[in-house]
């Protein structure tokens, strides 16, 4: 079966694009979320759409920036899909996972995905060796100060 998601932003914004895409597509059932960020984990239409895939059945998308704003979310979202024997298709972007070509554009994905969160680790490790170099004292900055610590009576004071 295939099963369309689709989601709105804002009350105000318009499904019809996307409705009209999915019915196209073949979807037999359509759930939506209206007024909810994509950035939002709790989305009731998804949930709902995810709790009733079955092996060989495919969730359509209109964009993939409609199913999740995060890469990867998204690509949690699609492996959980891919270990329940579901497909995934996004019209817009022309992704199909039920295809080979469509497998390996997501796992191409997948692999920009984690080659970035490389290169962030990275610039951390080496703008935090770097502070060291400099002096810079990392972490939260003390409550007390050295005089405090250095005199209970002083540090019981100013905790209580």
């Amino acid at each position: 079966m295939k099963v369309g998601y689709m989601r709105v932003s804002t009350i105000e914004q318009n499904l019809d694009l996307q409705s009209d895409g999915l019915k196209k597509a073949g979807c037999k059932r359509i759930f939506r979320d209206e007024g909810v960020s994509g950035a939002s984990t709790n989305r009731k239409g998804l949930e709902e759409a995810l709790g009733i895939l079955k092996p060989g059945d495919v969730l359509i998308v209109w964009r993939l920036d409609r199913l999740g704003r995060s890469l990867q979310h998204l690509i949690n979202i699609i492996d959980k899909l891919r270990t329940n024997g579901v497909g995934f298709r996004s019209l817009s972007e022309n992704i199909d996972t039920t295809t080979a070509g469509g497998k390996l554009v997501f796992h191409l994905f997948c692999s920009l995905a984690e080659f970035e969160r490389g290169l962030i680790a990275e610039r951390t490790r080496a703008g935090l060796q770097a502070a060291k170099k400099r002096g810079k004292r990392l972490g939260r900055p003390s409550s007390l100060t050295f005089e405090q610590l250095s005199s209970p009576r002083k540090a019981v004071q100013v905790l209580s």
